[in-house]
C-alpha cells in the first residue's frame, strides 16, 4: 500500500511538472513576464474600505459554464458567520491583479457587502505585484493569517503558477485556522483564452487545480466569460482601445481594465451563488501533502529579532524616507547599512533562507556565508531599479538541518550600467553618483524553517 501511495504521488507530481513545462512553452511570453516583474510599484495598505472607492456595481449576469466554478467543499465557516450577521474578515492574496484597485478585488468586496448586508466585513489586501506563490507562502502568516480571516482568495495563476508554494499557503491556513474558507481564483493572460474557448483549462491552471482537488477547495476560472465574449467578437483582450460596442479587457494582456475587472468579479459573484446553493462540507483535518510539506514552515522574520546585527546596521522608519515611504504597509521600518563589511548573523533550522527587501539605484550586494562557506553573492540591484524603488526577494537553498548564517554587505560592486537595458540607462549616465553606492534595506528575513537562538 505504501508503494502505491508513493507511485500515485510521483505520477501527480509528474503531471504538475509537465503542466508547468507546457505553460513555459506556450506563455507567458517574455514581454508579458517582464510586465509582471516590473509592475511592482510599492505597497498597498493591508486594510481597505470599500466605501473609500467609487466602485462599479457588479451583477452576476447570465453567463453559464459548468467549468467556471468548482464548488467542492464550499465555504462553511464563511456562510455560517455571514448568516449570523457577525464580523467577517476577508483577505485577498495574490500578485499585481489582486493588489490593483480595479482588477477584481474592490468589485468583489462591494458585491459581497451588497449580497450579505447583515454581515460586518473587514477587508485585507495582501497583493504584492510581480511575485508568486513562493513569496506568498513566506508572507501569508504575517500579512493574512495573523488577522484571523474567515475567507481567503488566493490568486497567483499568471505569476508562475508554482503549485508547491500554493500548497504551502493552503496547508499553513488549514493548520492555523481550519475554519477559514479558501477560494482559489485563476486569472489568465494573452494566449490563454483559446483554452477556455475549447472548454479546456490552461496547463498552468491544471496544475493548480490538482492541489485544489486534493484539499477539496472551491475554485473559480475568472476568464471564461471574457474568452466567450472574445470568440463572439464582443471583446478585445489586449489593446489601447476597443471598437465601439466592444469591451477592452486589458491594455497589456495581463492587468484588467476596470471593465475587465468587472468581468472577473462577475465570475466570483456567480460562483458565490452556486456555492451558497450547494451543501457546505465541514473542514477535515490537514491531509497528507499532495506535492510537499516543505512550504508549511515558510515564514518571515523581522530583522530586529536577530541577535547578530553589528552596529553598522541601523533601524530606519520607512515613513521618514521619501523613497521608502510607499513600502510602509509592508515594512514600518527597515534595517539599513551603507558601509561595506556590515554584517549580521543568525542560526536556523531548515532548508531555505533569504530576504524580502527594497531595491533601488544605490542597492549593493549581499554575501551569504553558511556554515563557514561562501555560497552566494546576492545582488540587490536589478534591471527594474533604474531611478525607482521596488520590493523584491531572493532565497538561498541549503540542505535540511541546523545552519550558522553570516551575511555581509559586499565590498564588490556590480556593473549596474550593464545590468540596465540600453533604454533605461539615461538616469545612471546623468547621475552616476546615485548608483555608485552600496546600500541594503532589509525588510524581512525569509526562512523555510525555524529561527534558533
Amino acid at each position: 500500500m505504501a508503494m502505491n501511495k508513493i507511485a500515485v504521488r510521483t505520477i501527480l507530481l509528474g503531471c504538475l511538472m509537465m503542466s508547468a513545462t507546457v505553460f513555459s512553452q506556450t506563455g507567458p511570453a517574455r514581454g508579458d513576464r517582464d510586465k509582471i516583474a516590473a509592475s511592482q510599484a510599492g505597497a498597498s495598505p493591508i486594510y481597505f474600505e470599500v466605501s473609500a472607492f467609487n466602485i462599479p456595481a457588479i451583477e452576476p449576469g447570465n453567463f453559464n459554464n459548468e467549468l467556471e466554478c468548482n464548488v467542492r467543499g464550499g465555504f462553511p465557516g464563511f456562510f455560517e458567520k455571514v448568516n449570523q450577521g457577525k464580523k467577517v474578515v476577508v483577505a485577498f492574496i495574490g500578485g499585481s491583479i489582486t493588489q490593483a484597485n480595479f482588477g477584481y478585488r474592490l468589485q468583489t468586496a462591494r458585491y459581497l457587502e451588497q449580497a450579505y448586508p447583515q454581515a460586518r466585513f473587514q477587508w485585507i489586501n495582501a497583493g504584492v505585484s510581480g511575485t508568486g506563490t513562493e513569496l506568498g507562502a513566506f508572507r501569508i502568516k504575517e500579512q493574512v493569517l495573523n488577522h484571523r480571516p474567515d475567507l481567503i482568495f488566493i490568486e497567483f495563476a499568471v505569476n508562475g503558477a508554482y503549485a508547491p508554494g500554493m500548497e504551502g499557503m493552503i496547508r499553513q491556513t488549514i493548520r492555523e485556522n481550519p475554519n477559514a474558507s479558501i477560494c482559489l481564483i485563476y486569472t489568465i493572460l494573452t494566449g490563454q483564452t483559446v483554452f477556455y474557448q475549447k472548454n479546456e483549462l490552461p496547463p498552468n491552471i491544471k496544475g493548480l487545480e490538482q492541489v485544489g482537488i486534493h484539499y477539496n477547495l472551491p475554485a473559480v476560472n475568472l476568464g471564461m466569460e471574457a474568452a466567450s465574449l472574445e470568440a463572439e467578437g464582443k471583446l478585445v483582450w489586449k489593446g489601447t482601445q476597443a471598437d465601439e460596442g466592444k469591451i477592452l479587457f486589458s491594455e497589456d494582456g495581463i492587468h484588467p481594465t476596470t471593465a475587465g475587472g468587472n468581468l472577473y468579479a462577475a465570475a466570483i459573484a456567480r460562483a458565490f451563488k452556486k456555492i451558497a446553493a450547494a451543501k457546505q462540507l465541514k473542514k477535515k483535518e490537514l491531509p497528507e501533502p499532495l506535492i510537499t510539506a516543505a512550504w508549511d514552515e515558510a515564514t518571515m522574520v523581522d530583522p530586529s529579532a536577530l541577535e547578530g546585527l553589528d552596529n553598522a546596521w541601523q533601524l530606519m522608519p520607512t515613513d521618514a524616507n521619501p523613497n521608502l515611504k510607499k513600502f510602509n504597509p509592508w515594512f514600518s521600518s527597515v534595517f539599513t547599512a551603507s558601509t561595506p563589511g556590515a554584517t549580521f548573523s543568525f542560526r536556523f533550522k531548515g532548508d531555505m533562507l533569504g530576504v524580502f527587501d527594497i531595491g533601488g539605484p544605490e542597492a549593493g550586494q549581499l554575501e551569504w556565508i553558511i556554515d563557514g562557506k561562501p555560497v552566494k553573492i546576492m545582488n540587490r540591484f536589478n534591471s527594474y531599479c533604474n531611478n525607482r524603488y521596488r520590493g523584491q526577494f531572493d532565497v538561498v537553498n541549503v540542505p535540511q538541518g541546523i545552519h550558522l548564517v553570516k551575511v555581509v554587505l559586499s565590498r564588490q560592486k556590480a556593473d549596474k550600467l550593464m545590468i540596465l537595458p540600453e533604454d533605461k540607462r539615461a538616469d545612471i549616465i546623468e547621475h552616476p553618483e546615485k548608483y555608485d553606492q552600496t546600500v541594503a534595506y532589509l525588510g524581512r528575513i525569509l526562512l523555510r524553517g525555524t529561527l534558533l537562538k
